[in-house]
């Protein structure tokens, strides 16, 4: 066993505590300015989400679009892909972070050949920040503005049923950045929309748009 003395110094003076601030974009794009004094910055962004296919019309499906992709310098956050037919769609990806993490699948809507029948389209893939527009029998349900999640596929009333894809929801890339430079471009990606009614087919929700929260340490 080690016995011995420890003697600590005698401090003076005032300890001051670190501040932060917060900076959120919500849309758009530009040029993000590092404040005075920060000495570092933590990025969270999430990309567009896409928006929902509508259901089988009794010939074909109709197509939601894709959601638009944030980035903030090198880090990307990608949008969603916009729900087409029946198949499950991918999340976007990303890239340049700490953390990248794909967004969430947009699920297939109720197939099934009985005549006279409600088919719900699929749920919208969920993102980081929130999970994707609900499956309905009528129009797709809405992702959370600027959360990036998936729009709900639209279901159909048709002899051969089958509901529509949801989007898949927007990537999301984390990072901490020591030193930050004096400015950095951003864009923030726009939702995808959902397809519009077509005939028996009901339209699909939109995306949830993009996001970046930008945390300033002093």
């Amino acid at each position: 066993t080690n016995t011995g003395t420890l003697t600590l110094p005698t401090l003076t003076g005032t300890v001051g505590l670190a501040t932060r601030t917060v900076q959120v974009f919500t849309s758009g794009s530009g040029t993000y300015t590092t404040p005075t004094g920060c000495k570092a910055i933590s990025i969270r962004a999430v990309g567009g989400g896409g928006g929902g296919s509508g259901g089988y019309n009794g010939s074909t499906y109709t197509s939601g679009t894709a959601g638009g992709n944030t980035t903030f310098s090198t880090l990307t956050a990608n949008g969603g892909t916009g729900g087409s037919g029946n198949t499950p769609v991918n999340g976007g990806t990303a890239s340049g972070g700490d953390i990248n993490i794909a967004g969430g699948q947009g699920s297939g809507g109720v197939i099934a050949a009985a005549a006279s029948n409600y088919y719900p389209g699929g749920c919208g893939g969920s993102s980081a920040f929130g999970s994707g527009g609900g499956a309905s029998y009528l129009t797709g349900g809405n992702a959370g503005v600027n959360s990036g999640a998936g729009g709900g596929g639209g279901g159909t009333l048709n002899t051969t049923g089958a509901g529509g894809v949801g989007g898949g929801a927007g990537g999301y890339v984390e990072k901490l950045i020591n030193s930050p430079s004096a400015t950095y471009s951003y864009a923030v990606g726009a939702k995808g929309t959902g397809s519009a009614a077509s005939g028996t087919s009901a339209a699909g929700g939109d995306g949830g748009s993009g996001i970046i929260i930008v945390q300033e340490s002093y």
